[in-house]
């Protein structure tokens, strides 16, 4: 389905600059990557330099769920520098061969919380989560539901490739309520909960979402412990 989105020219860069107005480091990498492979629509370019700049040249930790082919933590190797702790993680072992060339990668599932639980253990906790795993609404959310409340205040939660929760075979669908953007209103619910009377709808994040950024396929969530909004009148 999605290989009638294939761009068809030769200059990425260009490409991303005319489109979407950015020529930032990261444009400039994908676009020049000679190693291993690395498959990103060309409108998370920017999103990602947007939401995650601020951690360049930092001594930080990032988990990406997806390793694939090995080109993402190299990428995010050559953006963010030599201080940044990057984990992977994936399903298939085949991506144990990338283990300590640009990162750490781990083998398991991300709808398996004990896994997730212990590479993080590991990793000695983490400021950036990017779910590019499976893209399944059951494993989105399991993966959510686990990582969210280990995620360090403060940090960024980024789902990526959510055209899926449109598409059955992944457990999407428009009206379907395992659709992630379903989830997602769930949240704007949690988050005005000073308003309303009703339960948490997405008990893991409730209470520490502080932003709520949707993208063509993208949502990043902004965490921080939420505190009670207050008004004033100043003035005579």
């Amino acid at each position: 389905m999605i290989g009638r989105f294939r761009f068809k020219g030769d200059d990425v860069a260009k490409d991303i600059k005319e489109k979407y107005g950015f020529s930032g480091k990261l444009a400039t990498l994908f676009k020049n990557n000679k190693g291993a492979v690395v498959h990103k629509w060309h409108h998370y370019i920017p999103i990602y330099d947007k939401y995650l700049s601020r951690y360049r040249g930092k001594s930080f930790k990032m988990l990406e769920i997806g390793v694939s082919k090995g080109g993402s933590i190299q990428l995010w190797r050559a953006y963010f520098g030599e201080d940044a702790t990057i984990y992977g993680i994936d399903i298939d072992p085949n991506c144990a061969q990338f283990d300590g060339q640009y990162g750490q990668v781990r083998i398991g599932s991300q709808d398996d919380p004990d896994f997730l639980r212990a590479v993080i253990e590991e990793m000695g906790g983490v400021d950036v989560i990017i779910d590019d795993g499976s893209h399944r609404m059951d494993h989105i959310r399991t993966s959510l539901d686990t990582l969210f409340p280990l995620l360090a205040e403060d940090g960024i939660y980024l789902v990526e490739d959510l055209h899926t929760a449109y598409w059955p075979e992944f457990g999407g669908g428009p009206l379907e309520n395992m659709n992630f953007f379903r989830t997602i209103g769930g949240m704007i619910d949690d988050m005005h909960k000073w308003y309303h009377d009703e339960q948490p709808q997405v008990p893991s994040t409730a209470g520490y979402v502080k932003a709520i950024h949707i993208h063509d396929s993208i949502a990043v969530l902004e965490k921080a412990k939420i505190v009670p909004p207050v008004h004033s009148r100043r003035g005579k």
